[in-house]
């Protein structure tokens, strides 16, 4: 039976992996950090036979021994702020280095199928094609740019070293799965970033919204894609954008609020020059005002006729982003 060692194995994306691959029928060993998220995982699948590892993307201790035996290796693991950091390199670093400590654990062990959880963030925002362009999987993030966030920069750095990696290292097949921000229901009430952005967005918090779009995805499929990625033949060597569609803030609020009148969700724009002001204080608010005009847009195309699937619509994954996040808050 096919092993998978699935890092980050408790997070919001991996434990729909982990669902996905026991369905499948593979054996999986999984990376947390803690006994507390091992009991998490232990409680969300209770008749799964799953191995389980406790390592840290910032030391070596263990990574080595605990590949061993496994066939796959499936690094979902990476730091995912909701803010903007004071040092960039307090996001970039993990990120980086825990990829590389990942892959050559699994080198070192014999694995030669790597399936690697990478982000749009790594696409869209490329110096060399203009500005109201959109974005597909040929396209790289300028990383050295000003209008680059910390988020944004640690992926596209850490799936360029995962790519020079392979290239070193040819025996080993990797696959990027490039995820749009990842929506959809959620399994338990620890649901993660991409979540608390939808429930920020029912809270009313924000009176008006961010003026600039965002790629969306359901969780569902990005699941799918990286455990379908594992045997197909197609998905080897190549980098998939996981986007269903790409909506401004304000028509994602206005989805809420059309599925629920009673939420204060904002259905108006912040207004530009407001977002001028508040950028001289706040770094939040420089990387919105970045993004002013910046189309983020990634195609799914490739992904759709690679995996030959239809992606769920953004709607109802930000939909059933709501009702889990109502339903685990209850």
């Amino acid at each position: 039976m096919t092993k998978v060692f699935v890092t980050g194995a408790s997070g919001f994306i991996a434990k729909h992996i982990l669902r996905e691959l026991f369905e499948k029928g593979y054996a999986v060993r999984a990376s947390v950090r803690s006994e507390t998220r091992k009991a998490e995982l232990e409680a969300l699948f209770p008749d799964a036979s799953m191995e389980f590892a406790f390592l840290d993307l910032s030391k070596d201790e263990g990574w080595a021994d605990a590949m061993k035996g496994c066939d796959v290796l499936m690094h979902t693991a990476s730091p995912f702020p909701l803010a903007e950091p004071k040092d960039p390199q307090d996001i970039i670093r993990p990120a980086v280095d825990g990829t590389l400590r990942a892959m050559k654990a699994a080198s070192a062990a014999g694995i030669n199928r790597v399936i690697l959880t990478s982000s749009n963030a790594a696409i869209y925002k490329d110096v060399k094609k203009p500005k109201e362009a959109a974005s597909d999987e040929r396209n790289w993030t300028s990383v050295d740019e000003r209008w680059v966030g910390a988020y944004e920069a640690s992926k596209t750095l850490a799936e360029r070293a995962a790519w020079d990696f392979v290239a070193e290292n040819p025996d080993m097949a990797l696959t990027t799965i490039n995820p749009g921000a990842v929506f959809g229901p959620a399994m338990d009430a620890r649901y993660g970033t991409s979540l608390e952005l939808v429930e920020r967005m029912m809270s009313g918090k924000d009176p008006v919204a961010p003026p600039m779009q965002l790629p969306l995805v359901d969780v569902r499929d990005v699941a799918m894609m990286h455990v379908a990625a594992i045997v197909l033949e197609a998905a080897k060597g190549e980098r998939f954008s996981a986007t269903s569609e790409t909506l401004r803030f304000v028509d994602m609020c206005r989805l809420l609020k059309d599925w629920d009148p009673s939420l204060k969700t904002a259905t108006k724009e912040a207004p530009v020059w407001l977002l001028r002001i508040l950028a001289v204080f706040m770094a939040d608010a420089r990387l919105v005002v970045a993004n002013v005009g910046r189309n983020l847009a990634v195609s799914g195309a490739k992904a759709e006729a690679t995996f030959d699937f239809t992606f769920i619509p953004a709607k109802e994954a930000l939909i059933a982003s709501a009702e889990s996040i109502r339903h685990h808050s209850a």
